[in-house]
């Protein structure tokens, strides 16, 4: 009954899976300095 995952959308989920530790990085960098944790981040 279930259908197999196409390549394009394991790409696709690699892609937005990759974009979002970017931003993570980035976020983790820049909010310490405004005084909020990246966690507090994930959760708002």
């Amino acid at each position: 009954m279930t259908k197999p995952i196409s390549y394009s959308t394991v790409t696709m989920v690699i892609c937005l899976i990759y974009s979002m530790s970017k931003w993570i990085n980035t976020c983790s960098e820049l909010l310490p300095n405004i005084g909020i944790s990246p966690v507090d981040t994930i959760f708002l």
